[in-house]
């Protein structure tokens, strides 16, 4: 039937070239001539939209290759009609069968009629669909480049099941217009939409829109449980190509996020290019982000060292998958066995050791202070000192918030291990970095999973305490700032971030079940369970005694500490390590606080040393 059409369509432009060049006028010698040139257009053509396969598109899905192969085909045959005038003016002296002027606008109108009846059955078939099943309505935000590729898009993948209602953008210039045959309105106005139409999903396609920004966006949204959706940047579009399917809900870490940081790159890449880097503790949320960010400044040898077997060969699964894993050795091994760390130092000789190893669940070590002792007092210790033995340049060790007063046993161990490593930076030619930030959005038991898997099962959501608040940062940013640390660090300091305003974790919570179109109350629940041994309700970065100096950059600052004499503190620190062999928590705590005066227990079994104190 198509086949037929087409061929229909050819002739019947055949005929109207003859009217439009003469005029709707035809001469008698041009009438009589059609009695040949008809069935000659007819046999031409049949024969070149056959071979052509013009006939083969489903019609309602008409594309860019549907129109390509018209085209071609139209024009094959059109090149013969020319080539039969050439040999008919030789062999028949003067005479054209089909006069070139006929030639071209027969060509045109065979070419625009083919193409647009295809697309008339495609709008229709769209339009008749749209009629039988509701279209969800759409409000693009951001009338510029991104925002009309948006629509296409939907327009393209999804056309059937989507209407975009609005553009709505912050440039007072743009309102009033149309982009596409589609209003543009003021981001003023945004609301008012909301609430005059049952809008469904609102389309952020602004590129690099400040958090704080999306935030808002997304507040006035929720307020008409309409979902907001997010165009991702255009380094991650197929083959430079926006995708129906790549347009996703807003995140929650999305709206937690900050401004883009500044690294001076020239800094980090003298001091990183070529260098043979140890990771430790590459398989975990930071040490596999560090890996990531140190491959960009293209370093000797990554060496990445984990014990997590599992972990592990899921990130060596990523950098085969990247082609980068040439640039890396695979290291399974424990920070806390001497003799295999020694081995890698032997092997590789690392020239900078990024410490990200450690145990960090506040509940679990307060009820396994040795294993606490052990990983993060003892790790550390091993790589600190043979940092200093084989002559690495830098070391910089991950640190936490939670060693600020410390209320816990994590906390406490890894205020320690700080301890450590400055003391040890005064005595050694390698310099000993500390950098301090508090929780990493999406990092391994952090509070964001659980949530998700908490609202995958319909609830309830669990929260420690109506008044417990946590700063947050993401992974790439944390990473980031590690790196720029490291890089000015000259030995001894501890570095730490600007991590914004702290979130109180029920506010967290009940903005996940928005994102998520639940009804707290209704379709899901929060329950507080309490405070868990150890934890505290507020964060801190900076001991009381502290106070900080500015850096070069904005969202680093280096915190003033006294200085701690080395024989001191390894005599305390070999002294708990020893008591690991007894197995007393008790006395292995009590060793601890001595050592660290304001470690203060709360919620836990040990506040009863402070009683004692």
């Amino acid at each position: 039937m198509v086949f037929l059409i087409d061929v229909f369509i050819s002739v019947c432009s055949t005929i109207i070239a003859y009217f439009l060049r003469f005029n709707f006028n035809i001469p008698q010698v041009e009438i009589d001539a059609l009695y040949v040139v008809v069935p000659y257009v007819f046999v031409i053509r049949a024969i070149t939209f056959y071979v052509g396969r013009t006939y083969v598109g489903i019609i309602r899905y008409t594309g860019t290759s549907d129109v390509i192969r018209i085209a071609n085909s139209v024009t094959i045959g059109t090149l013969l009609f020319g080539l039969t005038n050439l040999l008919t003016y030789f062999i028949f002296d003067n005479i054209f069968i089909i006069p070139f002027s006929i030639i071209i606008i027969d060509f045109l109108a065979t070419t625009f009629t083919m193409i647009a009846y295809r697309f008339f059955v495609k709008m229709a078939y769209i339009e008749n669909q749209a009629k039988t099943k509701q279209r969800n309505k759409i409000i693009v935000f951001g009338a510029g480049e991104s925002g009309v590729i948006s629509k296409r898009t939907l327009d393209r993948d999804a056309g059937g099941k989507y209407t975009v209602l609005a553009f709505v953008d912050d440039n007072q210039k743009k309102k009033g217009r149309k982009l596409e045959g589609v209003p543009v309105y003021h981001t003023d106005e945004l609301e008012e939409l909301l609430e005059n139409n049952e809008v469904d999903h609102v389309i952020v396609s602004i590129q690099n829109l400040h958090p704080q920004r999306l935030n808002d966006i997304t507040e006035t949204c929720l307020k008409y449980n309409t979902k907001v959706l997010n165009v991702p940047p255009v380094t991650k579009w197929i083959n430079g190509e926006l995708s129906f399917k790549q347009i996703k809900g807003i995140k929650i870490e999305d709206l937690l996020g900050r401004e883009s940081i500044k690294l001076d790159y020239d800094l980090i890449e003298e001091l990183f290019t070529g260098k043979v880097i140890l990771v430790s503790g590459a398989a975990g949320s930071i040490g596999s982000g560090l890996v990531n960010q140190l491959l960009k400044f293209k370093p000797g040898k990554l060496l990445l060292y984990d014990q997590a077997e599992t972990p592990l060969y899921d990130l060596e699964m990523q950098l085969t998958e990247k082609g980068i894993l040439s640039k890396c050795e695979i290291i399974v091994g424990d920070i806390r066995n001497t003799k295999r760390t020694r081995k890698l130092f032997e092997t590789f000789r690392p020239d900078i050791v990024f410490h990200a190893a450690a145990y960090k669940h506040v509940p679990l070590m307060e009820g396994n202070p040795t294993e606490a002792v052990l990983t993060n007092i003892l790790g550390t210790k091993i790589l600190a000192d043979l940092s200093d033995e084989f002559g690495v340049e830098k070391f910089v060790m991950i640190s936490t918030d939670k060693a600020v007063n410390p209320t816990n046993v994590m906390g406490t161990s890894k205020r320690i291990a700080e301890m450590y490593t400055q003391a040890l930076d005064s005595k050694s030619n390698t310099n000993y970095i500390t950098t301090r930030f508090g929780n990493v959005l999406g990092s391994n038991g952090s509070v964001i999973p659980l949530f998700k898997k908490q609202l995958e099962s319909g609830g309830p959501i669990t929260v420690t305490h109506p008044d417990v608040t946590r700063y947050f940062m993401t992974i790439p940013e944390a990473c980031q700032l590690v790196l720029e640390a490291g890089a000015i660090g000259k030995g001894g300091e501890i570095f730490i971030f600007d991590m914004g305003e702290s979130v109180k974790i029920v506010d967290l919570a009940k903005k996940m079940i928005k994102l998520s179109r639940l009804k707290l109350g209704r379709d899901i629940q929060i329950i507080f369970t309490g405070l868990r041994p150890g934890e505290k309700l507020y964060e801190e970065l900076l001991n009381d005694s502290e106070n900080t100096l500015p850096t070069h950059h904005p969202q680093i600052m280096k915190a003033k500490v006294a200085p701690v004499d080395f024989e001191f503190v390894q005599k305390k620190v070999e002294d708990i390590i020893v008591q690991f062999d007894s197995q007393d928590n008790e006395a292995t705590v009590k060793m601890m606080k001595d050592l660290v005066p304001e470690f203060k227990s709360q919620n836990s079994v040990f506040e009863k040393l402070d009683i004692r104190n």
